[in-house]
């Protein structure tokens, strides 16, 4: 009972940053490793990712930066093929311990900085090394929040924009680790009965991340994805650290 209600909190977080909160989704897995495997994990909470990506693709299907989506999503799918072959020998702690860094360094760098950062453009390289390292981290862990925003957060986007980008870019990303799941056998013995649940419930979470982000200004939407972003990147620290380290 309680590794159910669990699976549908997980459910519900996935849904709210599907709906806009961008970094919450990212939480799931690394809550649900302390009761199951983290393979199990994402891959339970994989098709739930898909159903309510397409929801935010709906809900923000005017509000996306077009230049950002050709950077980010040719670069994911190429950083979903390199973890599709490195799986099976890379370790997952090493993953954990570079994601958190990431998060914690774009962190630091905002909130330690004396003066205000200019604000960047969408440039190529960047996003290329950005987008790749977001499609291993989110095959693998579904921990891609900290490099794709590492990227997306200093061009400070408009929020609608920023988070229909971020909706797009991952739902074409996680429908592609679906096929890549399946080859190396993530997707055997799961329980359909409960996933179909669980996607019922992140379709309402989607609903009300979207209403949620909507009301937030500017300024606090941006500093709650950041906080997100933090307590995200201390959890995958954590849980890598405990991995490597016993």
């Amino acid at each position: 009972m309680t590794d159910t209600l669990l699976l549908l909190i997980a459910a519900l977080i996935v849904g709210l940053s599907k709906g806009g909160l961008a970094s919450a989704a990212a939480i799931a897995v690394p809550m649900l490793a302390l009761f199951m495997n983290p393979v199990k994990a994402a891959a339970t909470l994989l098709p739930v990712y898909i159903v309510t990506d397409w929801i935010g693709v709906w809900l923000y299907r005017k509000s996306y930066s077009a230049r950002n989506l050709k950077i980010l999503i040719p670069s994911m799918l190429f950083g979903v093929a390199i973890a599709t072959v490195i799986t099976p020998y890379t370790s997952e702690a090493v993953l954990l311990l570079i994601t958190g860094g990431i998060g914690l360094w774009y962190c630091a760098n905002v909130w330690l900085r004396r003066t205000p950062s200019e604000k960047t453009e969408a440039r190529v390289l960047p996003g290329l090394f950005w987008g790749s390292l977001t499609g291993v981290t989110s095959f693998i862990t579904h921990s891609g929040a900290p490099p794709s925003q590492a990227f997306l957060l200093p061009q400070r986007l408009p929020k609608l924009e920023f988070a229909g980008t971020v909706a797009i870019a991952f739902a074409v990303g996680n429908l592609v680790k679906l096929p890549a799941y399946y080859v190396i056998g993530q997707l055997n013995g799961l329980n359909w009965g409960l996933i179909a649940g669980l996607a019922a419930t992140g379709i309402g979470g989607t609903v009300f991340g979207r209403w949620l982000t909507g009301k937030l200004s500017e300024a606090l939407y941006m500093r709650t994805i950041q906080i997100m972003l933090f307590i995200l990147s201390c959890l995958l620290l954590a849980r890598g650290g405990s991995e490597a380290f016993g």
